[in-house]
């Protein structure tokens, strides 16, 4: 007995690293996709003539699409299993991109929008079920956070290499190069199918799942999603519009304010790395949340204020980035208390699918209503709507805390 166990510790963790790293992957590939459009705004304003509001109307397009889909995912994730869920998914953001590279006209690039949102709405459902399901209970900490990590990496590596292939050969060749990045990541599911096998894990969870819909009767599972939709909202806002808000409202160059996102997208996977180290300690994650969520809109307030010096943007965008990040592992703990108290690992696509879809939810409504802003000229109100969503972000957050851990404390 002794001698067999030192063996099995080396392949639990080959097991978990290789789970971990390929929907890591994955989840980093789905957010790179958040970003193949946006940075390609001007050269899509001027191919098909289109104001603000309707090139932000393509990624609501997307995020609608997303997030009545991910509700819905989880559903067929719980019932066919996470990994073919996902390489669908992953598949389907490739040939989206292809669409959007082909697209002639307005309609067809809302229909390539529409595309790609069938094959992102599929991701947080298949992968909290995956890493909860595959992923060894002493590394979970540590897997949430790194898939935090990939996300925010992937939103840090679309723009750059978006635009470097827009500035070069076109922005056709940018969703070209997109593509790529899409079949590279299917690749990876591929390789990793046997590790990424949940069928077993998700037969023995099935009989304490309760009732299909019985989750939407649980308070905390709405509140989360609320938490979502108002603190990526804020998120949405940067996301579609934070380079030109920076060269109208601080007469600084495109590139200097695509850095300011840059510097939010880079430091927001700092702090996810970062959260993760807190993210177990206790039964209060909500308090961590509050308080770096408090420090981000303190930032936003600055920007909006315009009296910043320019220089002090990018640091400004970073801290903010650092603080919306350090929350996400925490978070995700959160929800996962909430699901495993009530209903066991055999809800985990459902619970994860409809709690997530408050971020496609948020991520649509945010370029119909700051793009708005953005038409009329009020591009310091964008920020100063970010501010009021991350504060509202901060009451939803301590309501979870509160709602969660009386009937949680033994289970987590």
């Amino acid at each position: 007995m002794s001698a067999a166990s030192p063996a099995a510790a080396p392949a639990s963790l080959k097991s978990d690293a290789a789970v971990i790293s390929a929907v890591g992957f994955a989840h980093g590939t789905s957010h790179f996709f958040h970003f193949v459009m946006p940075p390609l705004f001007p050269w899509l304003m001027r191919e098909f003539g289109l104001s603000f509001t309707e090139v932000g109307a393509a990624m609501t397009v997307f995020f609608v699409v997303s997030g009545i889909g991910q509700a819905l995912a989880g559903f067929v994730v719980d019932r066919v299993g996470a990994l073919r869920v996902l390489a669908f998914g992953v598949g389907t953001l490739s040939v989206a991109a292809l669409a959007i590279a082909s697209a002639q006209n307005y309609a067809m690039l809302l229909a390539a929008a529409a595309l790609a949102g069938l094959g992102n709405c599929v991701f947080h459902p298949a992968d909290y079920s995956l890493l909860n399901r595959r992923v060894s209970s002493p590394r979970l900490g540590h897997a949430f956070s790194v898939h935090g990590l990939t996300g925010s990496l992937g939103w840090a590596a679309a723009p750059p290499f978006v635009l470097a292939i827009a500035t070069a050969w076109g922005w056709r060749a940018a969703a070209i190069g997109a593509c790529v990045v899409g079949f590279a990541a299917l690749a990876v599911l591929l390789l990793n199918r046997r590790q990424l096998d949940d069928t077993q894990a998700r037969a023995e969870a099935k009989h304490r799942a309760g009732g299909s819909f019985a989750f939407l009767g649980v308070g905390v599972v709405w509140i989360c999603f609320a938490f979502f939709l108002v603190s990526v909202m804020a998120f949405g806002g940067l996301q579609n519009f934070a380079p030109p808000i920076f060269e109208r409202t601080y007469g600084v160059t495109l590139a200097v304010a695509t850095s300011g996102l840059t510097a939010y997208l880079l430091a927001n996977a700092a702090g996810v790395g970062t959260g993760g180290f807190f993210a177990t300690r206790g039964q209060h994650q909500e308090r961590f949340i509050a308080a770096a969520l408090a420090a981000a809109a303190l930032c936003s307030i600055v920007l909006a204020s315009g009296t910043a010096p320019a220089w002090s943007i990018v640091a400004l965008m970073g801290a903010m980035g650092f603080g919306v990040g350090f929350t996400g592992p925490s978070r995700d703990i959160l929800v996962r208390r909430a699901a495993t108290s009530r209903f066991g690992s055999g809800a985990y696509g459902r619970i994860y699918g409809f709690v997530y879809s408050g971020i496609d939810t948020g991520l649509a409504i945010a370029p119909i209503v700051f793009g708005r802003f953005m038409d009329a000229g009020r591009y310091s109100g964008v920020l100063w709507g970010v501010a009021a969503l991350q504060c509202a972000a901060i009451l939803t957050a301590l309501a979870v805390g509160s709602r969660s851990r009386p009937s949680t404390s033994a289970p987590a």
